[in-house]
């Protein structure tokens, strides 16, 4: 069984932000698939997705330091027509990635009991994001 949607996510500051919750209720069909996977993939190149621990705030807040040190605003980039934070974006997403696969059981997504799937906004202002949700696995 394969079903394919596009979800909106609503705009969210820059920075790390859980989104598991949001893709779970936004795809009833889940629950219907016995074993299979999930590919979740971010339609824009200034934000990404990972799969990072969900219990301490803290580690949102590490890994935009992180990216920022990384990929820092006052770099000489070439390209700057769309502000100091875009080139810098586009370096983030590249690193971070554009999908995440997650195995699906008995109606659930596998993830560790610490883990959580992130939108990671690297924009200063960067809107609306739209995934594309993928299912592809066997009905229970």
């Amino acid at each position: 069984m394969w079903h394919q949607e596009q979800i909106s996510l609503p705009a969210k500051r820059r920075g790390f932000h859980l989104i598991t919750r949001e893709i779970v209720d936004a795809l009833p069909e889940l629950r219907n698939i016995q074993v299979g996977l999930l590919h979740v993939f971010i339609m824009h190149t200034s934000a990404s997705l990972t799969i990072d621990e969900n219990a301490d705030p803290d580690v949102q807040i590490d890994m935009e330091s992180s990216l920022n040190h990384i990929a820092p605003e006052d770099f000489p980039y070439v390209h700057t027509c769309e502000g100091p934070d875009d080139m810098p974006a586009h370096v983030k997403s590249s690193l971070m990635g554009a999908s995440v696969t997650v195995p699906i059981k008995s109606g659930q997504l596998v993830l560790g009991i610490w883990q959580g799937i992130y939108l990671c906004e690297h924009r200063n202002q960067g809107g609306s994001r739209k995934v594309t949700v993928t299912i592809h696995g066997e009905r229970g």
